[in-house]
């Protein structure tokens, strides 16, 4: 069992998102304290359209941290406020100059990706929305020419208006963009889930994985957002659980842990940091790593040993 500011091996590749808060290269200290081999982060705060230029002493500290501490790959997720999908051609050009400035983050600061939300239609339907997402992407790649961060688009639980619940959609944006091969996919298990893909059983996992290689291509997914659902199948909630404790179960991850199309994707969680001042993704990232090599345990078993690791982890608490 791995415990805090023990650090884990290169595989398996699991991680969590990690706060930037006091400096973006803080990221590393953190993961390496929840025993992360693979990491998420934002480049700037979430919430807002702008922040401060990174500095060249951010840039060579986040290198360096990122040396020291060993975590690879490193992914951004882009400011939830952008919507390149947007009917309104003054949102959509703020959009596009936030995202181009994400890009340009995540290249200085050597990220392997940049993680984005197609964005809403918002009553205008869905080809016109798929359309701009597509036009938007070829404007941004314009200006990015020589770029090595990937745009990873991630699959929605598709509520209201919001594009990328149905794989379909996904297709939808890949045909329109020139440069396809500087596209990726975010495979968002509770977001898949939640927009009516069952990855419960063997079957219904193998046949959403199926449906995605039709839409984009097989070998396009370059990070898994490993989360459990609290919402139930088709549900069109957007609300992460934690492994084990949500409508998804252990099935899923258990499959994705020893999926060898998955081994040198990273697995990162969105779960819930704290519960009854338990470190959360202490307990779900050693979750993740008792599932692999765990391809014929039973399910009873699984949700069984996921019980056993949080009572361990409370007791280090």
């Amino acid at each position: 069992m791995v415990k805090k500011g023990e650090k884990k091996g290169r595989f398996p590749l699991v991680g969590a998102h990690m706060s930037i808060a006091g400096g973006v290269w803080k990221a590393f200290a953190r993961g390496v304290g929840e025993g992360c081999a693979a990491m998420q982060i934002f480049t700037k705060n979430a919430s807002q359209w702008e922040a401060p230029p990174l500095s060249r002493t951010d840039v060579l500290r986040f290198r360096e941290e990122g040396k020291r501490a060993g975590i690879f790959p490193v992914f951004a997720h882009d400011a939830y406020l952008i919507n390149l999908a947007s009917p309104s051609a003054a949102l959509r050009a703020r959009s596009r100059r936030a995202f181009l400035e994400e890009m340009r983050r995540a290249e200085l600061l050597g990220l392997s990706g940049l993680v984005m939300h197609p964005g809403a239609h918002t009553g205008s339907g869905v080809d016109a929305g798929l359309r701009r997402v597509a036009e938007s992407l070829n404007w941004v790649h314009e200006r990015t020419q020589g770029f090595s961060a990937v745009i990873c688009v991630e699959n929605t639980a598709g509520q209201g208006t919001v594009l990328a619940g149905e794989f379909g959609h996904l297709e939808g944006i890949f045909s329109g963009v020139k440069e396809q091969e500087r596209l990726g996919i975010c495979f968002d298990t509770c977001h898949a889930f939640a927009a009516g893909y069952d990855l419960r059983g063997a079957e219904g996992y193998e046949s959403a994985l199926s449906k995605m290689e039709a839409a984009v291509g097989k070998g396009r997914i370059r990070i898994i957002h490993a989360n459990d659902a609290k919402g139930e199948l088709g549900s069109r909630l957007d609300r992460h659980e934690h492994l084990g404790r949500g409508h998804l179960g252990l099935g899923c991850f258990r499959r994705i842990m020893n999926d060898p199309r998955f081994r040198d994707v990273p697995k990162i969680l969105e779960t819930p940091k704290e519960e009854d001042g338990l470190d959360m993704d202490l307990v779900n990232l050693e979750v993740l790593r008792a599932l692999e090599g765990a391809s014929r345990v039973p399910a009873r078993l699984l949700e069984k040993s996921a019980g056993k690791v949080r009572e361990a982890m409370k007791g280090q608490a």
